[in-house]
């Protein structure tokens, strides 16, 4: 799960042998100067602005953000090449972002592993804006999201999160003396994709334990490894000719990730593609992929091409993964730093659902105190530093500042998060402060204020806030129902460290775990 990022000597070679063929090409180009004021930014070098600290600079989002700090600015203008980048940590310039200017900056950026992911521009997550993409968003949000289809793979769901507590329990059983969270959560979180899109749990033959089999652990690993590749600051992103270049290596590897998802999905969409063209091949619709294979458009034509079906697996598979995972490894680190935040947690478990049954999706509504658990980590420990970015379709303004059309726009996760004008000791874990005088209000994990980012809004929000707020809670929850957390002997506390790629914790959570309901109540392994 380790970012790729370019090795800073490669990139001198490379800038330096194509500076003089930049300098004569940009001099035969007129320079439009800004409409408007720009937001204060650093100082950059002619031709390639800020790319030289940029890449000296790692990690990066350390490096934007001390730079903002410095300059005492909630929005600031990076040039790398002829790309501006505007980064933001304000909740009301991200509201602009959002809603006020929600359409002008609707579009994505284009990128060589964007390209890979997205299989040449097709899925949701990374297309650009217009008449298809927002007949992807519709299929999304009202096929695959809608209530109907949620509720009615609330079977599998409540069958995953049946296996992920047996499967603690028989580590438990078999003397381990401590349980990796980290693994736990993902098991459970790529179970859950895997029911819902191909409508099986494993690729191949079923793990003896519960567990990942080897090729569920090859196809997780690769999402993870695109993913921080997408989240990286790549020079070929802003130089587009050098997209190809394999410099420092880190194409060759983003290649190899998407060969391995594509590996991986293929077989099942071929096979399932073939299945329903044949006559009789399906009953009914049973998951994700059926509905996307069945659609069809006014003429009775399939509505999607087999890439555009690629395209949306792997968009799922990116989207589904690392969210939930970081949110509840964080969430259990920090409870067991503050253990009276971690009983507080299990008496609302306690009290709403009892210990002679499992929690279930039915009872998150009344688990305020586990969803404002949830909702602290999501602000202090977010997955990746910023949103993914979003392109100005056209000349704009955000904050009163001119932003030309091309322009990058991302909005810092973690400046939200920790910005000492929104929050009162950003850097302490106080659940407390999103149920104040609001104890009779069903709490959810959207923050409409943007004051921090849960799951992103607008025209490019997140489609599955729904399955999303579920899986999250519904993992924390039977997690903290189902077994009492304690340090490994010989631990007084958690090391609360962020890994310098994202922002995961920078070692897996270990910690020992004790069932804590009658040992009936364990449900075997269902595969």
């Amino acid at each position: 799960m380790n970012m790729s990022t370019t090795n800073p000597s490669s990139f001198i070679l490379v800038l330096f042998s194509i500076t003089l063929v930049l300098a004569l090409a940009i001099r035969s180009l007129r320079s439009k100067k800004p409409k408007g004021p720009l937001p204060p930014g650093p100082r950059g070098w002619p031709i390639i602005g800020n790319l030289f600290d940029m890449v000296m600079n790692r990690p990066i989002h350390l490096w934007i953000h001390r730079v903002m700090e410095d300059m005492q600015t909630e929005i600031a203008c990076f040039r790398f090449a002829r790309t501006h980048v505007f980064t933001i940590t304000s909740s009301e310039i991200a509201r602009e972002v959002l809603r006020e200017n929600d359409e002008a900056l609707a579009d994505r950026a284009e990128s060589y592993s964007i390209n890979l992911i997205s299989n040449g521009y097709k899925g949701v997550a990374f297309s650009s804006y217009g008449e298809r993409w927002k007949l992807s968003k519709k299929v999304m949000v009202n096929k695959l999201m809608s209530p109907t289809t949620l509720n009615k793979a609330l079977g599998d769901r409540t069958l995953e999160a049946d296996n992920i507590v047996t499967y603690i329990f028989n580590l438990c059983r078999s003397g381990s003396m401590t349980v990796n969270v980290r693994d736990v959560a993902l098991t459970y979180c790529h179970a859950v994709m895997m029911r819902m899109l191909f409508g099986q749990r494993h690729f191949d033959e079923a793990a003896e334990d519960g567990g990942l089999g080897p090729k569920e652990k090859e196809h997780m690993d690769a999402i993870y490894q695109a993913l921080d590749f997408f989240f990286s600051f790549n020079v070929a992103d802003y130089i587009p000719f050098l997209r190809g270049w394999n410099i420092g290596g880190e194409e060759a590897e983003v290649r190899e990730a998407v060969h391995t998802i594509n590996r991986c999905n293929d077989p099942i969409i071929h096979k399932r593609m073939q299945l329903w063209s044949q006559k009789g091949g399906k009953e009914t619709e049973e998951d994700w992929l059926d509905i996307l294979i069945t659609l069809k458009d006014g003429q009775g034509r399939p509505l999607f091409t087999f890439d555009e079906i690629r395209a949306q697996c792997k968009d799922i598979n990116v989207a589904s993964i690392d969210n939930t995972m970081n949110n509840v490894e964080w969430t259990i680190a920090e409870m067991l730093n503050h253990p009276e935040i971690l009983e507080k947690a299990t008496n609302e478990l306690d009290m709403v659902v009892g210990k002679d049954r499992f929690v279930q999706e039915s009872d998150i509504p009344k688990l305020n105190y586990i969803k404002a658990c949830s909702r602290e980590s999501f602000r202090l420990h977010p997955a990746n530093a910023f949103m993914p970015p979003h392109g100005a379709r056209e000349d704009t303004t955000l904050a009163g500042y001119f932003v030309p059309k091309g322009s990058q726009i991302i909005v810092s996760r973690l400046g939200l998060g920790r910005n000492p004008k929104i929050w009162d000791e950003p850097n302490t874990f106080k659940p407390e402060r999103h149920i104040d005088a609001r104890d009779s209000v069903c709490l959810t994990l959207m923050e409409p204020d943007m004051r921090f980012v849960t799951f992103s809004t607008g025209r490019r929000g997140c489609a599955g806030i729904k399955i999303g707020t579920s899986m999250t809670i519904m993992l924390l929850a039977r997690l903290l129902q189902g077994f009492k957390w304690t340090l490994p002997p010989g631990t007084s506390q958690v090391e609360l460290t962020p890994a310098e790629s994202n922002l995961f914790m920078a070692k897996p959570l270990l910690v020992s775990a004790k069932p804590r309901l009658a040992p009936g109540l364990y449900p075997k392994i269902q595969v």
